[in-house]
């Protein structure tokens, strides 16, 4: 899981809940992919959805 948004290098910890990521693991925080971005990944047009968060 990248740590930081791949646009504004928002820190993102492991169980971020505003984390988004779409189906190749692109990882933007809930403000870019949410905003300006208007949930669609910049890199390949794909969704951007919450990412799943792992157990610590």
């Amino acid at each position: 899981m990248r740590p930081v948004c791949e646009r504004c290098d928002a820190p993102l910890a492991p169980d971020s809940l505003a984390a988004r990521i779409c189906s190749y693991e692109c990882t933007f925080c809930a403000t870019c992919a949410d905003g300006d971005l208007a949930g669609s990944c910049p890199n390949c047009g794909g969704e951007l959805l919450t990412r799943p968060r792992r157990k610590g």
